[in-house]
């Protein structure tokens, strides 16, 4: 049954998502911005309470008072599809550091390239940092979040690879600090496979990492050593 239940909840993923891609592209004729991302919020927060109804996968975050009002640059864990629909919801109005190959998928990249995302080469060294330092100061300066992924791809459960500093060379030449945030989500949805568990996923946020008087590869490490901490404290207890 809950394999039946998560198959249907991946199908409404499927169907939804173009559906409501196409609606922003054509609504970005004569609406703004800020009413194409509360779109996309309400899609990715759809998302979230059928997975809650029908698969019985809810989630809860500790640390919310850790959010500063002003906003900056923040790393999340990277184990599944999950944290990049929590993210809406969880965080302000934000711009997602991602690969420019997503933006080239019919209406769901079309609708993802209006809500101002940093895409770049991933192939293109350091290249691919400048494009994150100059498109990210823009978005700084627009009063958006940057979220990063630091490792780059979806890992599985129990893995890492050492993290990327483009964030962390983001936050400091702006002078500001890093948000780490660690969760659950593998343990609940893997990176392959229909089958969603039941439970709670657990998100973790955690204090901010001051990146003045470090290198961005200290700076990074500091991040890296929080957000596996956490993992390790996390990661496997099902609910």
């Amino acid at each position: 049954m809950q394999l039946i239940r998560s198959i249907l909840f991946t199908a409404y993923i499927f169907i939804s998502a173009p559906a409501w891609a196409g609606l922003m592209v054509l609504s970005s004729l004569w609406t703004n911005y800020e009413t194409r991302y509360r779109m996309a919020r309400a899609w990715a927060g759809s998302v979230l309470w059928l997975s809650k109804t029908l698969v019985g996968l809810d989630y809860e975050v500790v640390g919310i008072d850790n959010i500063p009002v002003k906003n900056t640059v923040a790393m999340w864990k990277h184990s599944s599809a999950w944290e990049t629909l929590a993210q809406f919801v969880v965080f302000p109005m934000q711009s997602w550091v991602l690969k420019r190959e997503l933006m080239w998928i019919p209406f769901v990249g079309w609708a993802l390239a209006g809500l101002k995302p940093i895409a770049i080469d991933r192939k293109a060294g350091r290249s691919a940092v400048d494009q994150v330092l100059a498109q990210g100061r823009d978005r700084l300066a627009e009063g958006l979040w940057v979220i990063v992924f630091p490792e780059g791809t979806r890992m599985p459960v129990g893995t890492t690879r050492r993290y990327g500093i483009s964030g962390a060379l983001l936050a400091q030449s702006n002078e500001l600090k890093i948000i780490p945030v660690a969760h659950n989500a593998g343990d609940y949805w893997p990176r392959r496979g229909w089958l969603k568990r039941r439970g709670i996923i657990k998100v973790v946020i955690g204090p901010p990492i001051d990146t003045a008087g470090k290198t961005a590869r200290q700076a990074t490490e500091d991040v890296q050593q929080w957000i596996e901490s956490a993992m390790a404290d996390i990661s496997g207890n099902y609910q």
